[in-house]
């Protein structure tokens, strides 16, 4: 039986968002995996690479898995009811809910949730509050159906987690190893807990104009 995992996709996206746990997935024996928007026209992320739809809100079967990654796009998707309806209306025939990165702004957007924990970026974790969600520091978090994985790379480790969930441990170990995914970064700063002080100073600098216009975005949904 094909197991069909969807991403959402959309212009600005985070492309390591996207394309760390679709490795994952897309190398998963049984799993099938739709890149889904609105249209079939080809959609750029943020860093410039191109994607192509496979499957359009219209068309694209019913998810086992829907995740929604993030990027600065997601600014744009808080306020895009479309696609906030295709998210409800994957999530609520899927197995599992789930986003990387501030993907899970767009899960709380779009209603899903409240009352449940939940990570981010460390940039936005704080942000999940505003749509009733408990902020995690955490790589993934699952909350019964729902899983979010924090910042980026932790798509990585989110992938593998889901399918261990599906297929077990050892299915997720042999992708794993598979991809030697075995990470020994060179410097000890992938954290706001672990970076140089002046490092996280100026990362907190060049987001700060996104950050604003994030906050103002969640705002004035609140406000509605």
């Amino acid at each position: 039986m094909t197991v069909h995992v969807g991403f959402l996709i959309f212009p600005n996206v985070q492309q390591l968002d996207l394309t760390g746990p679709y490795e994952v997935f897309a190398s998963t024996p049984g799993v099938s995996v739709h890149l889904v928007w609105k249209d079939s026209v080809p959609v750029t992320a943020s860093t410039g690479l191109v994607f192509m739809p496979t499957a359009t809100f219209a068309d694209c079967p019913q998810l086992d898995v829907i995740c929604v990654p993030g990027g600065a796009g997601v600014n744009a998707l808080l306020q895009d009811e479309e696609a906030l309806a295709f998210v409800r209306r994957q999530a609520a025939g899927a197995r599992y809910v789930t986003s990387v990165c501030t993907g899970s702004l767009v899960l709380g957007a779009a209603g899903l949730l409240s009352g449940k924990r939940a990570s981010s970026h460390w940039n936005a974790r704080d942000l999940l509050a505003h749509f009733g969600a408990t902020p995690v520091n955490a790589r993934v978090v699952r909350d019964g159906a729902t899983i979010t994985a924090g910042g980026v790379t932790a798509g990585i480790d989110f992938g593998l987690t889901v399918i261990a969930e599906l297929f077990g441990d050892a299915a997720a170990q042999a992708v794993q190893l598979h991809l030697e995914y075995a990470p020994q970064p060179p410097f000890e700063s992938g954290t706001p807990e672990t970076a140089p002080t002046e490092v996280l100073a100026a990362v907190k600098a060049k987001l700060a104009p996104g950050r604003k216009a994030r906050e103002n975005i969640i705002a004035t949904l609140a406000a509605k």
